[in-house]
């Protein structure tokens, strides 16, 4: 029996997404834990792969409910493919390198870069700049309200901490990774799997149920599998070279799944589906937040923040100009 080609290269695509999406990812919730010597990476590599594939399965359905709402109108199978290879190749260099990215704004970056080539090819002017402009506040705010509740639950802690034994300080830090892997399970699988929808013909629609179950089961998979092979690097940055951590910042480092969390259950609650953000965005915010309400603004290495920064404030352009490359190529051989 032969398996549609369209059906393969979706399935591929959403395996190399997650795949690099683990190995980018992870690092948001097991850095802190490492690079505050609660555990080794193994050890809290284990934990994630665990405590995500929770969130996936149990509240992942939230924000899959939103697929298909995207940022270009009746974006074709050829342009999704496109999107999701140029979303996939620097989401790729960034994890090799060791820098924090989002990989939620990386695949919306390579949309929009259809959207930009539209415009330049037969002035089809049909970005939803309605969408983008709630895609973008969601990256402002993430990280900000990581960094207050980060800054606010330090000090907390600071205040308390000869009340703390290092056994029960241990084992806050280690619910926080809990904690934050669910929220990002439950967030971010939505991505993966939209990377497969995305790259469907409309004949197919979005996935049935058992569909989803099979396609959260793969990407789980794959997610886990990404983040113990090529996630090192980029647990390191998080980790060790923002600020200094320890046991007890570890605890207030890793708060940013309150914020992913807030973002994907408020809204449903409120409109019906869950928002997908940055879970990078609020990741090192978190971190930033423990630094500055630890040690003040001298406790942050400057030139580590700046580059993870200037990384988030590039990942447009450059993503967008390497989508609208492919599809420039594509359109010589007549493909696009």
């Amino acid at each position: 029996m032969m398996i549609d080609p369209a059906l393969a290269l979706a399935i591929l695509l959403a395996g190399m997404y997650s795949f690099w999406m683990g190995g980018n990812d992870m690092a948001n919730s097991v850095a802190p834990l490492v690079g505050g010597g609660v555990l080794d990476f193994k050890k809290a590599s284990i934990l994630f792969a665990i405590s995500m594939a929770l969130g996936a399965f149990i509240q992942g359905y939230m924000v899959i409910k939103t697929l298909g709402k995207g940022v270009v109108s009746n974006i074709s199978v050829y342009e999704s493919v496109v999107a999701s290879i140029a979303a996939i190749i620097w989401i790729a260099i960034a994890t090799v390198k060791g820098i924090p990215i989002s990989t939620s704004q990386s695949i919306t970056s390579g949309v929009i870069g259809i959207g930009l080539f539209r415009f330049l090819m037969i002035r089809l002017w049909d970005l939803k700049l309605d969408v983008i402009l709630k895609i973008v506040l969601s990256w402002i705010l993430s990280p900000l309200i990581a960094i207050l509740i980060a800054w606010a639950i330090c000090l907390i802690l600071l205040r308390y901490s000869d009340k703390l034994p290092p056994r029960v300080v241990n084992a806050l830090s280690i619910s926080t990774l809990i904690f934050t892997a669910y929220s990002f399970g439950a967030n971010d699988i939505a991505n993966a799997i939209g990377v497969y929808v995305a790259s469907l013909p409309s004949k197919y629609g979005l996935p049935d149920t058992q569909t989803q179950l099979l396609l959260t089961t793969y990407a789980v998979l794959l997610i886990a599998l990404g983040g113990f092979i090529a996630g090192k690097k980029v647990v390191e940055t998080i980790g060790f070279r923002i600020t200094r951590l320890t046991p007890l910042l570890s605890i207030s480092a890793n708060t940013d799944g309150i914020t992913v969390w807030l973002f994907t259950t408020i809204p449903y609650i409120l409109f019906g589906y869950g928002m997908p953000i940055s879970t990078t965005y609020a990741a090192v915010g978190a971190v930033i937040g423990t630094g500055i309400a630890r040690y003040g603004r001298n406790g942050l290495s400057i030139k580590t923040v700046v580059m993870i920064i200037s990384s988030w404030v590039f990942t447009l352009p450059i993503v967008a100009s390497i989508s609208m490359a492919i599809a420039y190529l594509l359109k010589i051989f007549n493909i696009l």
